[in-house]
């Protein structure tokens, strides 16, 4: 653990406040970790090397009872790793609003840590399928000391949660992840082994679950690596934004809401390619998804009132026409510094294509408006007649023939919410 972390602006760190040897602290993490699992009277099912659920620790056989140690100091070793990775990122690329680096910022950096006692930089992107969440997501994670909650509702199937029964578990989950609290989320976690793109998103936890596979979907080890980031992010596309309401009213939870709109016709030319989408209705049908872009423009008249610190708008088209104004204005709004790590992914993902149909290296300025070629107007027509009134409140202006598609601008320019 380096000198930083016991003076720099009040980040001390809590395992090394009293002199103990280095192998007198693996044998009590050890031993505190043993505990935890006789405690619980069950040893968690680990990817790597599956336990039995059930047997408790006396029951062990020596060599599984050494693996347990050998887990907790692992651990240990990784938190231990993960704080001279976060200070040493902040301190070269991050600049917080009271000045260069750490050393001049008006607020400490233990205010922004978890496991200090802080309370973190939290934002959360609303959207929907194949609306641009994904792209937005990546830049906040490239802010040094972000950790990325990725589409946390992945196990709930193509589908939008618009109010119970699905909302309480839905919730639940979003705050439990916000409060780095993996305890009670064994369907997630399971869900998780199974389809890694839960985690794979989150470049810093990955990093490690590659490196410690058999630690990456232990709550005991995830609630602690989670807690050492100042940055909290997590982007939605299965929330619908009404329901966003209980977390902008939680002072506890200080987040903020960012609303990512597309043009519909965009949004169903890019579902399309998903094989996902087809067959389920709250993906492939337009007149579902109109239906909820009126629902959020409702919600959304009302929380720009309420919450106008809290809460931002951000339509796709306008933030891809220009990604590094957009970015500003953005991170602006959430309290994070543009520093170079964030032109750096912007220089390199809105250039040119490469990859996939999810890959976000895109050329941002003509990735929002592929439908213009890709759909037939008649395609374009039936989207029309059932998105007009969604099209008309966020500003989007209809097609009136096929040779008009194909060259005409799509977004109004004075776009604004209005009562």
């Amino acid at each position: 653990m380096p000198a930083e972390y016991s003076r720099l602006n009040g980040w001390k760190d809590p395992w090394r406040r009293s002199r103990i040897g280095l192998l007198t602290l693996a044998f009590l993490s050890s031993l505190c970790f043993a505990s935890f699992l006789l405690s619980q009277r069950f040893v968690t099912t680990l990817p790597a090397s599956p336990y039995t659920i059930g047997r408790s620790i006396q029951s062990l056989p020596s060599n599984e009872l050494t693996e347990v140690v050998n887990i907790s100091q692992d651990i240990e070793d990784v938190l231990s790793l993960q704080k001279e990775k976060i200070v040493d990122d902040i301190l070269k690329s991050y600049h917080f609003p009271g000045g260069p680096g750490l050393r001049n910022q008006s607020r400490p950096l233990s205010d922004l840590v978890p496991v200090l006692g802080g309370q973190p930089l939290r934002s959360v992107i609303i959207a929907t399928w194949r609306s641009g969440s994904t792209f937005l997501g990546d830049i906040l994670n490239s802010v040094p000391g972000n950790f990325y909650h990725y589409e946390p509702l992945l196990d709930h199937g193509i589908v939008q949660v618009r109010g119970p029964p699905r909302s309480k578990e839905s919730l639940r989950y979003i705050r439990n992840l916000l409060n780095c609290n993996y305890t009670d989320m064994d369907k997630y976690l399971s869900y998780g082994q199974d389809h890694t793109w839960l985690f794979t998103h989150n470049i810093r936890l990955w990093e490690k679950c590659t490196e410690y596979p058999h630690l990456c979907w232990l709550p005991i080890f995830l609630n602690r690596f989670c807690s050492l980031f100042p940055f909290q992010s997590m982007k939605l596309v299965r929330l619908r934004l009404k329901l966003a309401e209980e977390l902008l009213t939680d002072e506890k939870l200080g987040v903020k809401v960012v609303l990512v709109v597309r043009d519909p016709r965009g949004t169903m030319q890019s579902r399309r390619h998903r094989d996902w989408c087809p067959g389920n209705p709250d993906c492939d049908d337009p007149t579902l998804l109109c239906a909820d872009l009126v629902a959020d423009y409702s919600a959304a008249l009302s929380f720009i009132k309420k919450y106008p610190k809290k809460f931002k708008i951000v339509r796709y088209e306008d933030f891809s026409l220009d990604p590094y104004k957009g970015t500003e204005d953005l991170f602006k709004f959430l309290g994070v510094n543009f520093g170079p790590e964030v032109k750096k992914f912007l220089d390199t993902h809105t250039k040119a294509n490469s990859g996939g149909v999810s890959s976000t290296f895109r050329n941002s300025k003509n990735a929002p408006f592929h439908w213009r070629s890709d759909l037939s107007f008649s395609e374009v027509q039936n989207i029309q007649r059932k998105c007009s009134s969604a099209m008309d409140l966020w500003g989007y202006s209809k097609a009136v023939n096929a040779s008009h598609q194909r060259f005409f601008d799509p977004i109004k320019k004075k776009f604004s919410l209005k009562p």
